[in-house]
């Protein structure tokens, strides 16, 4: 029985596509992939959050920092809405690539956290 399990033929089975090295591989994969990664930094993007607010709230700064604590979860909403959107789109057979607005508001999220965090830690 060979070892790597691919179909018998010359051609590729089951809607797969030939690889370079000639391997079968899943056309399915890879937007499976994408939809996990959207899903692992959503939920970093959470927890980072969550680190976010218990700081302000144990530390009881003052109002400026609550108010970047809440500034922080509302942008988590805002990529919270870009993931989910992405995921969605990744449900056809062909998914499209990822929009320039998109990923500009992703990139814009992902650095507002950080710069807000490091805001209310120097506060």
């Amino acid at each position: 029985m060979r070892a790597d399990r691919r179909p018998r033929g010359g051609g590729a089975a089951g809607g797969g596509v030939r690889g370079d090295e000639g391997t079968v591989r899943d056309p399915a994969a890879q937007p499976e992939r994408t939809r996990m990664a959207w899903r692992r930094t959503t939920l970093a993007f959470a927890a980072v959050v969550a680190l976010l607010a218990r700081g302000t709230v144990h530390d009881g700064g003052p109002p400026r920092q609550y108010a970047l604590a809440a500034l922080g979860a509302l942008v988590w909403l805002v990529f919270l809405a870009l993931a989910h959107r992405r995921i969605g789109a990744l449900d056809v057979p062909r998914p499209g690539p990822l929009g320039t607005r998109t990923a500009y508001a992703a990139a814009v999220c992902t650095l507002a956290v950080p710069i807000s965090g490091m805001v209310v830690w120097l506060w």
